[in-house]
């Protein structure tokens, strides 16, 4: 129980004002009499630590933590830095944190990152951390024999936190920056030790029926993550001979998981997958940024993640962090694929690779089709992604299996054989290649030729002889995602090649009566991604069969939404590749006459009609007083009699921005 002297227990009242007061004048009085309370009591952040951990109040607790985080970071000085944190300060902090309940917990560990990026990162003023925390973590609870009241969780959530700045170079800069001091010190102290404790625990895990121990999971996932952190920029000389160890139990991990998508996962199942998800994520650094130490695990690696990803047929009914599992094999056999050991290891299963796990994920699922109906945005985002509609970051941020299966299907397809280092023989300039020239300095022929574009070309393109059924239209979904993510590759070939590829295995979709709007939609997207690529001739043929998908009618049952998104976005594409139509002021009245109708394509509407204008030239000047009446007149059309006519106005943000654009264009 905390009991406090008298400036405690004002501490402790302001606090509670804060959390229950229901006016923000009373809140904000309280924040400014512990601001100044803050400058007048010596010992005020003891006081603020001692109520955090000692209090019966959970929310005073947390209110507590809170505070003194932020009282914290507002002493941080500019170059990162606290002017000054005692050694009793930090030991409090260090016993209050292996005790902490979580909800505290989580605020406490942002409050020792303050601490530790200050005093342990960057200054190396704390040299009783490693071994303060070694003795925390081996009197904890689930690795002692003791009844120990220091949680193993909270321990471990330490050490995460204290590795985890050390995931970045601290001086980027540098060539080759070594090793920092501090983390070899925490490998050789108590990651080292770690790796046997986490072999001693996965052995208990795995005998363990069910998976009802969430102490015992939580702990295999932290270790993992502080593994995952501690190798990810640097490698510590006291990990790289252990690295066969705990790969290998990490591979354990990997193998003890159930792909079964009929089952509920419990909670402990859930966190033996994150593990899992962290397993991957580590291989991908070990042979991207390690090969020196890695190349001799990679056959074990291969075949971890082969048996993965030969589950991507399931993707559409699987939870997304199994198929974030999914994705991170597939990324790992992508880098593996970019190195010479690893290509030759690969190349027998290639067929399989392509057949069995590439294609799966690409194909049309059931989840696919509840996406477009009940969050098409989303469905776009994840399938038909494009400049048109301001998205940030959704190359990195949306983890799919199918994007990654993508990734790999144009690792393979570029690929001529193991890649190989340049040897001190050969030429510089014989090495390099200049931009925009192909790269056929020799015979040998891509795996694409060989293998993926005869694997697609067994799937019957629609036509107006020849209609899909529901599987193999969902199928020829696949191909068309196929063939976007094949860009790079189809830029190799020579233009004949480009244009008959586009007029037999893409156009004759547009021209199929009744054909799949999930097959148009794909389409389009094909086209946008190939923009860059297509012969002068067939950009009209393009133009005109994208400006048909553009005006796609809603259906019975399917909303069309996605393929009008998917074609505004190819014709963007077509225009920034320096396409003209014969005549802009057909695009023009139709753009300009849809804007208005459905407020959800408004916005793909006005950055369609900014890509025409911007891509016009002196060619569109003639024609923006008939764009500005025109759009005045629609939007007329949604004001409603007022007696205060400027209340019932209120414009979309693409349409003030259209028009703040035509402003600056046009002054």
């Amino acid at each position: 129980m905390f009991v406090g002297d008298d400036d405690s227990v004002q501490i402790v009242r302001l606090l509670d004002q804060t959390l229950t007061s229901i006016d923000g004048v009373s809140v904000r009085e309280a924040t400014e009499a512990l601001d100044l309370l803050s400058t007048k009591l010596p010992h005020f952040p003891y006081r603020l630590l001692s109520i955090a951990s000692g209090s019966e109040n959970p929310s005073l607790k947390v209110a507590a933590a809170t505070y003194l985080k932020n009282f914290t970071r507002k002493s941080t000085g500019t170059e990162g830095t606290i002017s000054e944190v005692s050694k009793e300060f930090k030991d409090q902090l260090l016993l209050a944190l292996l005790q902490a309940e979580p909800a505290v917990l989580k605020v406490l560990l942002e409050l020792l990152h303050i601490v530790v990026v200050s005093e342990f990162v960057r200054k190396n003023a704390w040299p009783k951390l490693v071994p303060e925390l070694r003795s925390a973590i081996e009197k904890s609870s689930l690795i002692s024999s003791s009844n120990s009241s220091w949680s193993t969780v909270n321990a471990l959530m330490v050490l995460l936190t204290v590795v985890k700045p050390f995931q970045y170079f601290l001086q980027p800069k540098l060539a080759k920056e070594p090793v920092p001091q501090q983390l070899e010190s925490i490998a050789r102290e108590i990651l080292v030790p770690l790796v046997s404790v986490l072999h001693r625990l996965i052995d208990k895990a795995l005998t363990t029926h069910g998976w009802d121990e969430l102490e015992l999971e939580k702990t295999l996932h932290i270790i993992c993550k502080c593994l995952y952190f501690s190798v990810k920029s640097h490698m510590p000389s006291a990990l790289s001979p252990l690295l066969g160890s705990f790969c290998q139990d990490m591979i354990r991990i990997l193998d003890s998981l159930s792909f079964d998508w009929s089952v509920t996962p419990s909670d402990g199942y859930l966190i033996r997958s994150k593990a899992g998800k962290r397993s991957l994520l580590l291989f991908c650094t070990l042979v991207s940024r390690h090969r020196k130490y890695s190349d001799k695990l990679v056959p074990e690696i291969i075949n971890c993640s082969m048996k993965i990803v030969k589950h991507s047929s399931n993707i559409g009914k699987l939870g997304c962090l199994t198929e974030r599992i999914i994705s991170l094999a597939f990324d790992v056999i992508s880098r593996v694929m970019e190195i010479g050991p690893g290509w030759r290891l690969l190349s027998p299963h290639f067929s399989f690779l392509l057949d069995s796990a590439i294609f799966p994920a690409l194909v049309l699922n059931e989840r696919d089709i509840s996406e477009w109906e009940e969050d098409a945005d989303e469905f776009i985002r994840k399938n038909l992604p494009s400049e048109l509609e301001e998205i940030s970051g959704w190359r990195d941020d949306l983890f799919t299996a199918r994007r990654s299966a993508m990734n790999l299907l144009c690792v393979l397809a570029m690929s001529k054989g193991p890649p190989v280092s340049t040897t001190n023989t050969a030429s510089p300039a014989a090495c390099k290649r200049k931009k925009g020239e192909k790269n056929r300095g020799n015979n040998q022929r891509c795996m694409g030729d060989l293998l993926v574009l005869p694997f697609l070309s067994k799937f019957p393109v629609p036509s107006k002889s020849y209609k899909l059924d529901a599987s193999t239209s969902a199928a020829y979904f696949g191909v068309l995602m196929a063939y976007g993510s094949l860009q790079e590759f189809i830029q190799e070939q020579n233009p004949e090649y480009v244009a008959s590829f586009v007029r037999t295995r893409v156009l004759p979709i547009y021209s199929t009566p009744d054909c799949s709007p999930y097959l148009v939609a794909s389409a389009n997207w094909v086209l946008g991604e190939l923009a860059s690529c297509l012969p002068e001739e067939m950009n009209a043929d393009v133009f005109s069969s994208l400006l048909k998908a553009l005006a796609m009618p809603d259906q019975v049952e399917i909303s069309c939404y996605p393929v009008r998104f998917s074609a505004a976005g190819g014709i963007g594409s077509l225009l920034e590749n320096e396409y003209q139509p014969p005549e802009l002021l057909p695009l023009l009245q139709f753009i300009t006459g849809k804007i208005g109708n459905e407020e959800d394509e408004d916005s793909m509407l006005f950055q369609l009609l900014k890509s025409v204008v911007e891509s016009g030239n002196q060619d569109i000047a003639m024609h923006i007083p008939y764009i500005v009446s025109s759009l005045v007149s629609n939007m007329l059309k949604f004001m409603h009699p007022s007696e205060d006519p400027w209340s019932q106005v209120c414009f979309s943000p693409a349409f003030l921005k259209f028009f703040a654009y035509i402003e600056v264009s046009t002054t």
